[in-house]
């Protein structure tokens, strides 16, 4: 396996790029074309970690990542939270008053319309965030503009026009650090040490009112359930698969216990990772408190 690397989905200077900055800055990032290729790019060895955004604060999760994750082979071993912060970038010289197009992805476009409507730039759709600054670099025209980070910038020498333009200010990401080993070495420390999460999927028996006893069990136990999605699995309708995060360690006695009642009412349940809360998760929850 080669060591050191870690893969991302995207062009360089990609929000995903800027979060393994930040959360491996000893590493090489590398870019890959799809989430599919990044995986792969852990799975056969040639980088030692996959960064994999899974949800926005905007918009929700991001599209194909629950499908992709159980049939991964990969396991969670860290999160971390990126404040999506947008910036305007135009070729060297340009000023704000020149510009007449914004290019980026549609999810940052729609985040960005306020001040896009009030400079009366024209939206135009691009492959990615990071790919738009690449393509405006390339064509070097004035009036054309990328919405993206400012890595992408500082890597494709574009000047920072605007910054900070998001309609919402607490726009974010979470990311999830994959990893082809799961690490379930680290604990919850008694005395106040770090906070635990585990993630997995489970699909439930077909039997009345199944989800909701299988749900009792964290309940009676009182294990705080953070996040339940549920999904189509193999484009059927009835068959559906629920996406979990909890707190705490699956060794944690109340863990376990509600773990075991759990599995009484599944027909498949899998664990997808026990990793390390971030601490910018509580400024995320108290922000939605």
């Amino acid at each position: 396996m080669t060591k050191n690397v870690i893969a991302f989905q995207g062009e360089p200077g990609a929000y995903s790029h800027q979060a393994c900055r930040f959360y491996r800055p000893q590493m090489e990032a590398l870019p890959c074309r799809t989430f599919e290729d990044t995986i792969e790019a852990v799975r056969q060895g040639r980088a030692e970690l996959a960064m994999l955004p899974v949800e926005n604060s905007t918009y929700g999760r991001v599209a194909d990542i629950h499908h992709l994750l159980p049939e991964s082979g990969l396991h969670i071993i860290d999160e971390g939270f990126v404040r999506v912060r947008i910036a305007l970038l135009g070729t060297p010289g340009a000023r704000i008053e020149d510009i007449s197009e914004a290019m980026s992805h549609p999810v940052l476009l729609g985040q960005c319309r306020g001040f896009l409507r009030q400079h009366d730039i024209r939206s135009i759709v691009g492959a990615d965030t990071a790919g738009s600054a690449l393509e405006v670099a390339r064509r070097g025209q004035k009036s054309l503009a990328a919405l993206a980070a400012p890595l992408a910038g500082d890597i494709y020498g574009l000047d920072v026009l605007a910054e900070g333009i998001e309609d919402r200010q607490n726009n974010t990401t979470r990311f999830l650090i994959m990893s082809r080993e799961p690490d379930y070495s680290r604990r919850t420390n008694a005395l106040g040490g770090e906070t635990m999460m585990t993630t997995f999927v489970f699909r439930v028996r077909n039997i009345p009112a199944a989800l909701y006893k299988a749900m009792g069990g964290f309940a009676t136990n009182g294990v705080n359930m953070t996040k339940l999605e549920s999904y189509m699995v193999d484009g059927i309708f009835t068959a559906t698969q629920f996406y979990a995060d909890i707190e705490g360690h699956p060794e944690d006695p109340a863990v376990a216990r509600a773990l075991e009642e759990l599995r009484y009412f599944t027909s498949s349940m899998e664990i997808l990772g026990v990793y390390p809360a971030d601490p910018l998760r509580a400024e995320q929850q108290a922000l939605t408190a």
